[in-house]
């Protein structure tokens, strides 16, 4: 079922609620912003965005690369944080330390292990946003995919943080379709194990997150992982990260968390990807953003 309405916000008030909090954490000195400055490489078909730190001076790791959580600091949340109410089972909360402005966590009001697979409520409350502002949504499955938080939760980003359209759409676009999965497609040119199904944009966000999970469920299959039923829920089999653009959905299965010290997540695969210093920099330009972005992959086994 999908969560009682009375629990979302009211169509039209999530981004200016977005504004409003920014605004105010920004002044309070609850939202602490991780300033940057970007670096474009091409390889592969891709412009990748590589930004790195410009100033340290408000946290020495930021989220996009993040430390590993000792507490859990969305129960309780930070109150300055809170944005909105998504249903019964989630709140939206603006990141704490962010590289782009007025990223959004998606977050489970009860302790979810963030290996539990996505599920109805999980889509819903996700599309539930992404029908107020053009954004990219995106899931780390587990911390080999780059997940600071052992509490569920799903992100996201407004597109205008990655210049408009992410580097990685346009070679998602061109995937030609697969024989084996009728709304699975395989992109030539990534060469590690990933998975994209096209969505339309027409439909209302309930019925968006019914057929997004369809799509979810056989992104899964076609990289090979399964559900593994426990106390705790349908936890994943293998580690992930699912990426959700304006268009369609794509799902990479992960094998390492670092390369070559750089922390990859979900965002690295939109063609966004985050570097602590000077030194990660020149890492990223001489192994080339597709080589990293393989190496923190799975192998393709070319099943898709």
């Amino acid at each position: 079922m999908i969560p009682h309405p009375s629990r979302f916000f009211a169509p039209g008030t999530l981004w200016p609620a977005i504004l409003r909090q920014a605004e105010r954490a920004r002044h309070s000195g609850a939202l602490q912003p991780i300033e940057t400055g970007t670096v474009l490489i091409d390889d592969g078909g891709v412009r990748f965005q590589v930004r790195q730190v410009s100033s340290l001076a408000r946290k020495p790791v930021p989220t996009q690369a993040p430390h590993r959580a000792t507490a859990d600091p969305f129960l309780p949340h930070d109150p300055e944080l809170f944005v909105a109410d998504v249903g019964p089972a989630h709140l939206a909360l603006l990141n704490k330390f962010h590289v782009i402005d007025h990223h959004l966590l998606i977050v489970t009001r009860a302790f979810v292990p963030q290996e539990t697979l996505l599920d109805l409520a999980d889509f819903a409350a996700l599309f539930a946003c992404l029908a107020e502002f053009d954004g990219l949504g995106f899931y780390n499955g587990g911390t080999v995919a780059g997940a600071s938080q052992p509490h569920k939760h799903l992100q996201v980003v407004p597109l205008a943080g990655l210049g408009g359209t992410p580097p990685m759409v346009p070679l998602l676009d061109a995937a030609p379709a697969s024989g084996t999965h009728p709304h699975v497609r395989r992109a030539p040119g990534l060469a590690f194990a990933h998975a994209y199904a096209p969505l339309t944009t027409l439909l209302p966000p309930e019925r968006m997150a019914r057929v997004a999970l369809a799509r979810y469920r056989e992104l899964l299959e076609a990289v090979g992982i399964e559900a593994r039923a426990t106390e705790a829920g349908n936890l994943q089999s293998a580690p992930y990260n699912l990426l959700v653009f304006p268009r369609g959905m794509l799902l990479v299965r992960r094998a390492a968390e670092h390369v070559a010290g750089l922390s990859v997540n979900a965002l690295a695969y939109a063609g966004s990807l985050f570097v602590r210093d000077a030194a990660q920099l020149t890492a990223v330009a001489t192994l080339g953003p597709m080589a990293v972005l393989r190496q923190a992959a799975a192998p393709d086994d070319g099943h898709a």
